[in-house]
């Protein structure tokens, strides 16, 4: 929570790729020296600084991701490239508890293969976009024609003229976590943004922490919770590449809330079904967990759209945070915990319509795009293939995944 409300305005002065591999050196480093803590508080600082370079070297990724792919490759980045693999860490996790029962031995494990994304430094490029922004024009064409050359297929003789003249225009200013709420679109956009990742993380967190208070072996309970979120991301790439955001939004949370919601209503005796039925409310929550960081992305203009997904991602840390106190309530009723989660996520199922629909559209470039964008109105077809057809000429559909 401290360090996504404290990252996200170094990216624009600092760049993706930098903070990116920072943040994985100050996670990999300190958790090589959070094996020999001495004392439960030199452990638990350590932690501190592991957690907040962890989730800021995920926001970073997803950044920068997002904007050196084109739209096809950019979904399939953000649920199958990124997801898929925080799944297989997650099922990875309880098998290596279940055999190395020591922690040591077991953080150590965790921490290693950290070590082996040190030669990606020279193979991930910076943000062409983040480029743009800074007035570095020449670096970012020279990005996309790598990306064309590599691809096989020809660059345009000019890439970013129009950005070109913007940037000469204007004078290129800092943007500050301030600038989230300075017009009144954005201010809005960025209160329903915090409110829905506060309740998606407490439904996830939830669910996850409730682990132990399902029948069965607890490490067995882990995997299988764990397991579940393949499916959850596979299911959302397909919404995304198909269905309008909200739409998708919606019905995930709604499914995930109301199956937590229906489980008060099976027997306390058939253990079997309430797993089962947890695992299908964990799917639906996961995937618009997964979807968050998509529409997130797609919401904010590039100059504070780091700072956009880390507002978001601070207020997911203060769910996980509180997500612990809900679990807590099943010592007074196991039902508790499921019927507050359910009736929050369906809450803000319904409240996502509110969010403005960006399936279709390009990334906006600046704040006064993002001002255009319509509240409750879809994307007209007509509109989606214009916008599809600039981007096409701009380039930015060269950046395939071979970056």
């Amino acid at each position: 929570m401290i360090r996504t409300s404290t990252s996200p305005p170094w990216s624009p002065s600092f760049g993706r790729k930098k903070i990116l591999f920072a943040t994985m050196a100050i996670q990999t480093g300190f958790s090589i020296v959070q094996v020999f803590s001495t004392s439960w508080e030199m452990f638990a600082i350590l932690f501190l600084i592991v957690g907040m370079g962890q989730i800021s070297n995920y926001v970073a990724a997803f950044i920068l991701g997002s904007e050196i792919l084109g739209k096809s490759a950019r979904i399939l980045f953000s649920t199958l490239g990124v997801c898929i693999f925080f799944a297989i860490g997650y099922m990875i996790l309880p098998l290596f508890a279940f055999f190395l029962r020591d922690w040591r031995t077991l953080l150590l494990a965790l921490t290693v293969p950290g070590l082996l994304c040190v030669p990606l430094w020279w193979i991930i490029p910076e943000s062409p976009q983040w480029l743009v922004t800074q007035g570095r024009i020449e670096e970012a064409e020279a990005i996309i024609r790598k990306a064309a050359k590599q691809n096989k297929v020809p660059a345009p003789a000019v890439i970013f003229k129009t950005a070109e003249q913007e940037t000469k225009q204007r004078h290129i200013r800092r943007y500050t976590i301030l600038d989230l709420i300075r017009t009144h679109n954005i201010r809005i956009i960025t209160i329903l943004t915090i409110m829905f990742w506060l309740i998606v993380s407490i439904g996830y967190f939830g669910i996850s922490l409730n682990t132990p208070n399902l029948n069965g072996d607890p490490f067995l309970n882990c995997f299988l919770l764990a397991a579940i979120e393949v499916p959850s991301y596979i299911i959302a790439w397909q919404l995304l590449r198909h269905v309008p955001r909200r739409y998708s939004m919606c019905g995930t949370m709604l499914l995930g809330g109301i199956v937590l919601l229906l489980i008060q209503l099976v027997p306390q005796s058939l253990h079997i079904l309430s797993t089962v039925m947890v695992m299908v409310g964990k799917l639906g929550v996961t995937a618009a967990f997964s979807m968050a960081y998509v529409y997130t992305a797609e919401l904010y203009p590039t100059v504070i759209r780091n700072m956009g997904v880390g507002i978001g991602s601070m207020s997911s840390r203060i769910g996980s945070v509180i997500s612990p106190y809900f679990v807590y309530l099943g010592a007074y009723n196991r039902l508790l915990p499921y019927i507050l989660m359910g009736s929050l996520t369906v809450i803000m199922g319904l409240l996502v319509l509110f969010f403005p629909e960006t399936f279709g559209r390009p990334l906006p470039e600046n704040v006064d795009q993002t001002q255009n964008v319509k509240g409750l109105c879809c994307t007209k077809k007509s509109e989606k293939d214009h916008e599809n057809s600039e981007e096409l000429k701009n380039g930015i559909i060269l950046m395939t995944t071979k970056l």
